[in-house]
């Protein structure tokens, strides 16, 4: 058995790679699992793809049947159609303990930028749910993401790590819009996109006392449901030039694979607008507005995903104590699931092991009983009890060291060799 994870966050490639390797929409998902199934029959595999992380897990029951680091950016490579020498190097690989702490500290949101926070706890769900919904998870990623969920739900309860600002919405309205503006409930909010991160932010922003609020979607009727949700007002989106002269506060986070809003588009918008302070949110990913719309001039405080690492760095240098609480609690989660999971694999060797001496010695019991039928049955009894003492300890000291092995992953070499010394077959 085996855990593999390929992936890249903000803390191992910036926002321009991310972007290029974001899989932006369930439809493209989806189409990656038929590609993976393709090239990988016997693996199970789930993606997570956010504004801050792309990552690819993968199990399967054989290890030696597992895709190299390789193979794994091949696909990456070729699914969206990036030279491979241009990503291989932002692409990272953990296996074993190593992917399943990695999915666990993802979970508990302990890599995450703002500490403690509570969406990427509902994208891992989400992320699992669609391999579920594409026929991608099997029983490991089952259970590797089920345990993660739980080790999340016991992070949350066991330390104040979620305590204060602890999503990007909520440190980019606090921290970023209030050093912007003094008030909120005289600005009109443009919201381009109708996604879980543009609810988020505007439940912040209702907090703050938000005035008008506009929301403007390719899609019609998800824009209504969050504008009604909010009190706000739906513009088409043929009029988003008109939104964004008019707006004050920006939030954008559309999930389309280019940018929404290009320099010359936002020059034309601020012409009407004139040089009032307008504060930008791009929190797509990709970029839904080029990073040069920040330059326009100097009213214009545009902020991206990355731009909220200072902020999120203080965070956690906050909650030092916290961290360690939580890292233990993830270290304690990691050696029980691994042990688990490498009992799955050694357990029935172990059994057929016991069960292969244990037939040899009744066998052997029962010839000399046949000849020695004068025995009594005490002395019957005292024969089995002594053979059956030798077979256990000639049985220790291969079990012990197959235990041991297992404590640093499935020992599959060893595992084989006993197959092969003993004839345990499969």
């Amino acid at each position: 058995m085996n855990v593999q994870v390929v992936y890249c966050n903000h803390q191992t490639a910036d926002l321009a790679v991310r972007e290029r390797l974001a899989f932006s929409s369930e439809d493209i998902v989806l189409r990656a699992y038929d590609e993976l199934r393709n090239r990988f029959p016997d693996s199970e595999h789930v993606l997570v793809s956010t504004c801050n992380r792309v990552e690819l897990y993968s199990a399967q029951q054989q290890a030696e049947r597992s895709p190299s680091h390789i193979e794994l950016a091949r696909f990456f490579s070729e699914f969206h159609s990036l030279p491979l020498d241009d990503i291989f190097s932002d692409l990272l690989e953990e296996t074993g303990a190593q992917a399943v702490r990695h999915l666990f500290e993802v979970a508990a949101s302990i890599d995450s930028m703002v500490l403690g926070e509570n969406q990427i706890v509902s994208q891992v769900k989400e992320a699992y749910e669609l391999a579920r919904r594409g026929n991608a998870n099997g029983p490991l990623t089952n259970a590797l993401f089920q345990r993660a969920l739980a080790v999340s739900a016991r992070v949350r309860t066991e330390t104040k790590l979620s305590e204060g600002r602890v999503s990007i919405a909520s440190v980019a309205v606090g921290d970023f819009g209030r050093s912007i503006f003094e008030r909120f409930d005289d600005k009109t909010v443009l919201v381009i996109g109708a996604g879980d991160m543009a609810d988020e932010t505007l439940r912040y922003l209702q907090n703050e006392g938000v005035g008008k609020i506009v929301v403007c979607n390719r899609t019609a009727e998800r824009a209504e449901r969050l504008a009604g949700e909010f009190g706000g007002t739906v513009r088409p989106w043929e009029q988003l030039d008109i939104c964004l002269a008019d707006a004050d506060l920006i939030v954008s986070a559309t999930g389309a694979s280019e940018p929404v809003v290009s320099i010359e588009r936002f020059q034309r918008a601020r012409a009407k607008s004139g040089a009032k302070p307008v504060f930008i949110l791009d929190l797509g990913a990709p970029r839904d507005f080029q990073p040069g719309v920040g330059h326009i001039d100097d009213g214009v405080f545009l902020y991206d995903i990355d731009d909220l690492e200072a902020t999120c760095r203080k965070n956690r240098e906050a909650r030092a104590t916290e961290i360690e609480r939580a890292h233990a609690i993830i270290e304690q989660e990691t050696a029980r699931f691994v042990h688990e999971l490498h009992h799955k694999a050694t357990g029935p060797i172990i059994g057929r092991l016991r069960d292969h001496w244990h037939e040899i010695s009744a066998a052997e019991l029962e010839i000399l009983f046949r000849k020695m039928s004068h025995l009594p049955d005490e002395d019957r009894r005292a024969i089995e009890r002594t053979i059956e003492r030798i077979v256990n300890k000639l049985l220790h000291p291969p079990l012990e060291t197959l235990r041991e092995e297992s404590r640093e992953g499935t020992p599959h070499g060893l595992l084989d060799a006993i197959r092969r010394l003993f004839h345990l077959g499969e």
